[in-house]
């Protein structure tokens, strides 16, 4: 009897043990299955690009000099972007002050500035502007959209009115700076965004040596008095094929442009037209003379200008007009120097 006790517990023990085993072994191929076969994203993970949760995408790491705009799909997205193409490129065309219906109070054509279509590094181009707006704007002191940024652009560069955001036009501009940023990144700023690096002189800026640059670099396609050069029939018709730099016809005296550092900054990389950031023509000292040129002409006149920059501690150094919260003079604002 105390022998058929022991064997009985003998027995549970093997099978107590035995089935232990078994549990061990199921658990250690449940964690190989799962480590080969994980689960499907989360929502979460389904609303997000890879890695777009750690601030970026793989892409571009800078704006591609000769960048190649993609072909525009034959769907509802690739038209609009197509037509926001030739809303940058002809935008006195389609929208200037001689179009039934004038959005703009120039003729210029958005790609006077941003260049090439808005894919020129350095020359303020769009490629990957969708993936860094909404983003802090000191003109006005808040958060704003990319479609606020482009109603700064109409206001102020092209001397017109801003867009109602869901505007057929500004949806088609969206939609095309979408299309050029498919493979920048997500949440940062890459190279060629912007305007290149500049080291503005320790002293005033020299008008009279910045007219010299003028005749030298500018004048055979802006012209002796800034007018610039009207495009002929099927060359920028209604446009200009070189833009006016002041007069009626140009940005005026609120648009970025107009301030001494933008300008020069923009024209070191970019002017004479054919130049490239890496291979500028103009020093620092000619960029910063000739911009003070050219921002010294009379130009279209903003109103409520005085708005701008709700917090005055925000306001750049080369803001050409007041209020300052400093004692510095608006001559030395607009010309320089600033070491201030």
């Amino acid at each position: 009897m105390h022998y058929n006790n022991q064997h009985i517990g003998l027995v549970k023990l093997v099978k107590y043990i035995t089935v232990l085993l078994a549990l061990v072994v199921l658990l250690i191929v449940c964690a190989v299955v799962v480590r080969r076969f994980p689960s499907p994203p989360g929502p979460a993970d389904l609303r997000l690009p890879p890695d777009s949760r750690q601030g970026h995408s793989a892409g571009l790491t800078a704006v591609p000099d000769n960048f190649e705009i993609p072909a525009f799909e034959d769907t509802p997205e690739g038209q609009l972007a197509a037509y926001g193409y030739r809303l940058i490129t002809e935008t006195y065309a389609l929208v200037g002050p001689d179009t039934r219906d004038p959005l703009t109070g120039n003729r210029l054509a958005c790609c006077s500035c941003h260049l090439n279509g808005g894919t020129k590094p350095f020359s303020a181009p769009y490629i990957g502007l969708s993936g860094v707006f909404p983003i802090y704007i000191g003109r006005e002191d808040k958060i704003e959209s990319l479609e606020e940024r482009i109603n700064g652009c109409f206001e102020r560069s092209m001397n017109g009115k801003a867009l109602d955001v869901n505007h057929e036009v500004m949806r088609a501009m969206i939609t095309y700076i979408r299309h050029i940023s498919k493979e920048a990144p997500v949440g940062v700023r890459i190279k060629g965004q912007g305007f290149v690096d500049f080291t503005p002189p320790a002293r005033a800026a020299d008008k009279e040596r910045g007219a010299a640059v003028y005749e030298k670099n500018c004048l055979s396609c802006h012209g002796a008095g800034g007018e610039g050069i009207k495009g002929s029939t099927g060359n920028r018709e209604g446009g200009y094929l070189y833009p006016p730099l002041w007069g009626p016809d140009s940005y005026n005296d609120g648009a970025g442009m107009a301030r001494l550092l933008t300008a020069a900054r923009f024209i070191k990389a970019n002017m004479p037209l054919g130049v490239t950031h890496d291979s500028p023509v103009l020093t620092d000292e000619e960029a910063y003379d000739v911009a003070a040129f050219v921002n010294s002409q009379a130009r279209p006149v903003k109103a409520d200008k005085e708005k701008d920059y709700p917090d005055l501690k925000k306001k750049p150094k080369d803001c050409p007009y007041p209020p300052y919260t400093d004692a510095v003079s608006p001559e030395q604002h607009k010309y320089g120097p600033f070491n201030f």
